[in-house]
């Protein structure tokens, strides 16, 4: 994270949760844009960058998971969705779309500043020394331990927020497994079995991008009764 104040757009239907959230994270350090609804933030994304997106699914229109799915196509923004109390299905979609994280209707305004707060500590930060790069070979791809950094020959691989930091959570002891309940710690999540899910789908969604057939894991593997490992070339 920089020292300038983090950019986040706000997409909502509900004038007055639009307004409420934007008024509360202004006083709370950042700078927020408001959408209306999806095609009024296609317009709003198409010519600004933001650091974080916080996202209603149930919206007219186009829906929340609709939109998290087309931000993906161009863009490793995070996504956090705010979703019904108990629509549990809603949730895995966002997540399997690409969102980094969700949060169910009602919420605490403090609550949401938390967990967005967390999602940004989450995101690579520029190193310093970049001389001496440290890369792990997952048959073509190339992922760069220092930079944060995947790549499939020239061509760079687009991770969110979330699939970097259990990249980086991974590459730090390859070979060996990590607990579903660690890696939900180190992610910054609440316990609990839904947050396990949770991290099932986003390891689904890294599987995509690295393995060759993602049903037969190569690279990214289950160990049954231990979690998951990282097993590079």
């Amino acid at each position: 994270m920089t020292d300038i104040d983090p950019h986040l757009l706000i997409v909502d239907d509900d004038e007055r949760i639009r307004s409420l959230l934007r008024k509360f994270l202004m006083r709370n350090g950042f700078l927020v844009t408001a959408a209306r609804d999806a095609a009024h933030a296609r317009r709003i994304l198409s010519g600004l960058d933001f650091d974080l997106i916080v996202l209603d699914v149930m919206m007219p229109g186009e829906d929340g998971t609709s939109l998290t799915r087309h931000i993906r196509e161009t863009s490793d923004t995070p996504v956090m969705l705010l979703t019904a109390k108990g629509e549990t299905e809603d949730r895995i979609k966002g997540l399997e779309a690409g969102a980094d994280d969700y949060l169910a209707k009602p919420f605490e305004p403090k609550e949401l500043l938390l967990r967005i707060n967390a999602i940004l500590r989450r995101m690579p930060e520029p190193e310093g020394d970049q001389s001496v790069p440290k890369v792990l070979h997952l048959g073509s791809i190339r992922y760069d331990i220092d930079r944060g950094e995947m790549w499939q020959g020239d061509e760079p691989l687009r991770l969110t927020a979330t699939e970097s930091q259990l990249m980086r959570i991974f590459s730090k002891t390859p070979g060996e497994a990590v607990t579903r309940t660690k890696l939900v710690e180190e992610l910054g999540r609440d316990k609990g079995q839904a947050q396990e899910r949770a991290v099932d789908v986003q390891i689904t969604r890294l599987r995509r991008k690295i393995e060759e057939d993602p049903k037969q894991p190569r690279y990214l593997q289950t160990v049954r009764g231990a979690g998951y490992m990282l097993a590079p070339d």
